[in-house]
């Protein structure tokens, strides 16, 4: 039997990469669906595994130009996408990126015949619809809902990458959080998120999964945990949502790009977002892996 082939698309990111060595090493020829092909062969900036080695293809297309992905399912079996704006770009939305590409990909998936869609979107969506980033996801779930392709859709929620932000802060000297900090929240690593990606791929149907990692943090205890793998002397400055609030106001007037990852990072400092636990790595391994990586 010749074996299935799988369209990742995002296939560079942090998620994406464990993505392709989780499909790659159940047998599936990887399809890379990139921006730039050269990413692939580097390993990322938080331990993600360089993975051009293990790709069979590589297609070039940007989400932001949906004419760019005509052709990319051609052939395809499965499509996961976790292709998505995850930084501010100057005259990019969330829209264009998360919505609009995701429709082209599953436009496209559509007419090639693809049996399964998997797609990646964010946990506790409902509360965070405000958010100009969440509600471009959840519009593109409503309509991968209504195509008829069979899907999965997966909220994590939070990626180990996520708190690789923290870490860098950190090392900076300091870290300054919205909130006092006590909110929980259990991220997960990009491993154990593919291995659910996967295993949701290999199975019938349609599903929704809500998905985190094993162990529960507070926000000042993810901080607190980064510092000490640094052997720093933790200091975290507790910015009042206020303060957050009167920024987003400022920033949706000069910095549209910048305005959507803050109203984000708002609204999940504003809640618990502790999800159904998996997985078996822990954040604190992942903070001493970053140690002895940076010296």
């Amino acid at each position: 039997m010749a074996k299935q082939t799988v369209v990742v698309a995002g296939a560079s990111g942090y998620l994406g990469r464990y993505v392709v060595s989780e499909f790659s090493a159940r047998g599936y020829g990887v399809r890379a669906l990139v921006r730039s092909r050269e990413k692939l062969a580097d390993e990322g900036p938080n331990l993600e595994p360089a993975v051009a080695e293990l790709v069979d293809e590589v297609f070039i297309g940007d989400a932001a130009d949906s004419a760019s992905l005509k052709d990319s399912c051609k052939g395809a079996d499965i499509v996961f996408s976790c292709m998505g704006l995850t930084k501010p770009q100057r005259g990019i939305t969330n829209l264009q990126v998360d919505h609009l590409g995701n429709k082209a990909l599953l436009q496209d998936a559509l007419a090639h015949g693809v049996r399964k869609f998997v797609y990646i979107s964010v946990f506790n969506s409902r509360k965070m619809m405000d958010s100009d980033m969440v509600k471009a996801h959840e519009l593109f779930v409503q309509y991968l809902r209504a195509s008829g392709m069979p899907y999965t859709v997966i909220r994590p929620a939070a990626y180990f990458n996520d708190m690789g932000m923290f870490f860098s802060f950190a090392r900076k000297g300091h870290v300054l959080l919205f909130g006092n900090g006590m909110n929980r929240f259990n991220p997960i690593h990009g491993a154990d998120l593919a291995r659910v990606s996967v295993d949701a791929a290999e199975e019938e149907g349609n599903s929704e999964i809500d998905v985190g990692g094993p162990d529960i943090y507070t926000y000042d205890e993810t901080n607190l945990m980064a510092f000490e793998a640094l052997r720093m002397k933790p200091w975290i400055i507790h910015v009042p949502m206020w303060v957050g609030d009167i920024a987003l106001f400022v920033m949706g007037l000069v910095n549209k790009p910048l305005k959507s990852i803050l109203s984000f990072a708002l609204s999940v400092s504003r809640m618990d977002n502790v999800a159904p636990a998996t997985g078996t790595r822990h954040l604190k391994d992942f903070f001493r892996e970053l140690a002895a990586k940076v010296g």
